[in-house]
Formats: C-alpha cells, structure tokens, sequence
C-alpha cells in the first residue's frame, strides 16, 4: 500500500485501561484526527466545510486490532486513499515507531452530505485530485 500521508503522535497515560493497553476506542480518535490533519494538509478546514455545509461523515469501518500499543509508546497513523463511487475511502494504518511493528489496520469508508443530502463534493474531489489520479493509474 502506498501511504499518502503520515503523522506522529504518542499515546497518552489516560487512553490506556486497566490492562495497560490502549482502550480500543481511541484507535477511533487516532485515525480520525490524522484524517483531519490530512485534510488541513490538502488545504481543507473540516470546520468550514460543515460551516458551508458539507459534512464528510464516516459510512462503514471495519478495524483490526494487531499489537496493542501501551502508555508512552510512539506511533505513526499513515493514510492511503482510494474512491469507490460517492465514498472516499480510507485506508489507515497506525505502527509502533519503536519497531515499526502494525498494531492497528483500518478501512473508513466516508461520504458527503451536501446541505444534508448524500451527494459529491466538488471541494473534496479537487482537494484530493492529486492522490486520486495517482490511484487511478495504478
């Protein structure tokens, strides 16, 4: 898989249960906060697309839990894109910097609601032309 983007984060004490391991659910907010700097990074304010009302919200996941990562362990989220009709979809992968080892796979199929109609967006296309056309040709 070819990632297009890639961010750095470290898991934090809070985000770990009893057990010492990242709670699952935060797996959730990693992925998704590395699909919004990707879209900052494209030029792209998730807040004011919703402010011009076009909302991306998240279709269908499915997730794979591999290696559990731990208190103060360093990761990175790395992201690919694809689009299957109206659904960009992601493809997120999150791995222990310290031996690069996968601990999370993910698959987060989104869509556009446009005024609160599922529709295409146009901002969105032009946004992620670039990594798109580059899929295509493959």
């Amino acid at each position: 898989m070819e990632y297009i983007f890639e961010t750095r984060m470290a898991v934090r004490d809070y985000e770990c249960d009893i057990e010492g391991i990242v709670n699952n659910a935060n797996y959730l907010h990693y992925i998704e906060h590395t699909r919004h700097l990707f879209l900052r990074d494209c030029g792209l304010s998730f807040a004011e697309m919703h402010r011009r009302g076009v909302d991306a919200v998240v279709a269908r996941m499915n997730l794979q839990f591999k290696i559990p990562l731990r208190c103060d362990d360093e990761f990175f989220s790395r992201l690919a894109l694809s689009k299957e009709g109206l659904r960009y979809v992601f493809h997120q992968d999150i791995f222990r910097a310290s031996d690069n080892r996968l601990c999370f796979r993910s698959k987060a199929e989104l869509v556009c609601l446009v005024d609160g109609r599922l529709a295409n967006s146009p901002e969105y296309d032009a946004a992620f032309e670039r990594f798109l056309k580059r899929e295509a040709a493959r």
